[in-house]
């Protein structure tokens, strides 16, 4: 098989050119055209030659980007190597079927075992990648047992080698800074597929989905209804206008959480005294050692803190860690979390961007029955192609609301989509809009009707639901507190929201909800819908770039999704098991008579009734 991964004839010919000149090793000689027609007989002894397509930033030539000069050799880089799993359509077909309530397989879900035996790489081409890196002067730095995943280190000089290009720096074309980024898609010789290599650019780097938010004697207009210090929600204010009667409380499940910094565990306890919370177990998982407290403890503080106040009695919190701007540190923290299985609802608030290798990581998630919950952004309106929102999708993507309630502490009483943009507050809305990568519309997103709110009938669109982000106290960095907005804060909501729901279905014997998204939205194209959700039909995402995009709707819209959930309506709905035939009544019959019949039931009046598709 040819295992060159192309794009168009030409990037074909750069990547040969660049590994004919580069690949001393090579000593046959090519028919080109020959290989072009790939598969055959002359594409046979080039077929270990890999050109991996989508690697240098599309920023690059999109700006006509010159490069300033090359990057130090002397320089040291963290890899992560994804390979590509088996059977991907297969896995596909699977996920489909799994949250399908019509197939057999529904809620059936796999163990990280199962995955492994039935997706993973083998064992022979894990090792013969391994065996690539040591070669080429790869120091291997992190194996899996899950076989998607290998880390590496080595020089850049080294790295350059090994991948046939050269690095070089860049001036980044929308920040103060430079960034460095291949000139040439990587040419590799090996024939095992390689999914996606990360580190090989810093173009994006990841960062927290919050904003803080102005004094309030300088904001008229921001609700003080929350039982924080200043009116900001706290505590048990978001169950009082989320989950409001409901005891479900998060007990014997686990929420995870992604996080690209440290914390202080003092501000957790400080938050839990002032909010009179219980006090949760916090377990720190750090795959790639030690990680010091930077500028995001803000974020990993209120993502711990929104997670306890909607479920308050959870098992544990489990903080997944690792330093930010590390190339391999997301796909490192985003295998660890499948590859663990120990939480089933997990929230990132750090916008990590969008590539082929977060894919995998995000299918095994849904296959093991995960939900994972990731911030939609705090630009507001999807507008540039340098996309920093994670658009996947097997992720649910959260939207941010600015809550009103009818009094601090109190119950819902309305909502509005969150941009500051708008109200003059500051810089800051709910992201949302068109996938501007050019993923495909999912099938549970398309029977929605895109008339009214400007939405895509081809490509994926963003958020799917959203919790409130606007006006949240917060204790973070040894003692700090302070008032903050953002998709950062729905995000773990939901995740924690997601618990109570679990509680739920393993109390009633039935298996966790795993991706939430197919039942979401045939919820929303339900009678149920508006029982189910908060239909947010006031306010937009427009920001200082896109004045005409997007604006909240009746239904789903790119602003806040299909809204916030009502509370045990939402958790009765999500945890009902489906059923296409109905008998009523349900609880059959009686009849008595003599030993040896006969018996003589009354007569008796049964509806069977088609409640499915």
């Amino acid at each position: 098989m040819c295992f060159l991964q192309i794009d168009s004839l030409q990037v074909n010919l750069k990547c040969v050119r660049a590994f004919l000149k580069n690949a001393a090793i090579l000593a046959v000689a090519v028919n080109l055209a020959a290989l072009f027609s790939c598969p055959n007989a002359a594409a046979q002894q080039v077929a270990g030659i890999q050109c991996l397509a989508g690697q240098v930033p599309g920023a690059i030539s999109r700006f006509r980007l010159q490069p300033l000069s090359k990057l130090s050799e002397a320089n040291q880089l963290h890899l992560a190597i994804t390979l590509q799993v088996r059977n991907e359509q297969a896995l596909d077909a699977l996920i489909e079927q799994i949250y399908d309530p019509l197939r057999p397989s529904y809620h059936h879900y796999l163990t990280p075992c199962q995955f492994t035996a039935q997706f993973s790489p083998s064992q022979q081409d894990y090792d013969t990648v391994i065996q690539f890196a040591r070669s080429n002067g790869l120091a291997i730095t992190g194996i899996y047992s899950n076989r998607t995943l290998i880390d590496v280190t080595g020089s850049v000089g080294t790295i350059e080698h090994a991948f046939h290009t050269t690095l070089r720096l860049y001036q980044h074309p929308a920040e103060n800074r430079v960034f460095f980024a291949p000139e040439s898609d990587p040419v590799i010789n090996l024939a095992v597929p390689i999914k996606h290599v990360d580190g090989l650019d810093n173009f994006f780097v990841p960062r927290p989905a919050l904003r803080p938010g102005i004094p309030p004697a300088k904001s008229a207009t921001r609700p003080a209804l929350g039982s924080g210090p200043g009116g900001e929600y706290i505590g048990q204010d978001f169950r009082a206008a989320y989950a409001p009667g409901v005891a479900l409380n998060g007990d014997g499940q686990t929420v995870a959480l992604f996080e690209l910094d440290g914390y202080y565990s003092n501000d957790i306890a400080s938050y839990e005294k002032q909010a009179a919370l219980p006090a949760v177990t916090l377990k720190n998982i750090l795959p790639n050692g030690s990680v010091s407290r930077g500028s995001g403890v803000d974020e990993v503080s209120l993502d711990i803190e929104m997670a306890i106040s909607m479920a308050t009695n959870l098992s544990k919190v489990i903080v997944y860690e690792a330093p930010n701007g590390n190339g391999n540190s997301v796909p490192d923290l985003l295998n660890r979390i499948a590859m663990d299985n120990s939480a089933k609802q997990i929230s990132s608030s750090w916008l990590i961007g969008d590539n082929s290798s977060y894919d995998t990581y995000y299918k095994e998630m849904a296959a093991q029955g995960q939900s994972f919950y990731q911030a939609s952004g705090d630009d507001g309106a999807y507008y540039s192609s340098i996309s920093e929102w994670a658009d996947d999708t097997n992720i649910i993507l959260v939207g941010g609301s600015t809550l009103f309630t009818t009094a601090p502490g109190g119950a819902w009483s309305s909502e509005s989509v969150w941009n500051w943009y708008s109200s003059g507050e500051g810089a800051g809305g709910s992201g949302g809009g068109v996938n501007v990568n050019g993923v495909p519309i999912p099938a549970w997103q398309e029977n929605v009707s895109m008339a009214k709110n400007q939405g895509s009938t081809t490509l994926r669109n963003v958020p799917d639901v959203a919790l409130t982000a606007d006006n949240i106290y917060v204790i973070y960095n040894n003692g700090k507190t302070g008032r903050f907005g953002g998709t950062s804060c729905a995000a773990p909501l939901w995740a924690a929201f997601t618990a109570l729901v679990n509680q739920q279905a393993i109390a009633k014997g039935e298996t966790t909800v795993g991706f939430i998204n197919p039942a979401v939205y045939a919820i929303g194209l339900s009678s149920n819908y508006t029982n189910c959700f908060h239909d947010i039909t006031s306010g937009n995402d427009t920001n200082t770039t896109v004045g005409a995009e997007y604006f909240a709707t009746n239904g789903y819209d790119l602003c806040t999704g299909w809204g916030t959930p009502t509370g045990s309506n939402l958790i009765n709905a999500l945890t009902t098991v489906p059923v296409t035939l109905t008998m009523t009544p349900g609880t059959g019959f009686n009849a008595t008579g003599l030993v040896g019949g006969p018996f003589t039931p009354a007569s008796q009046v049964y509806s069977l009734t088609n409640t499915g598709g």
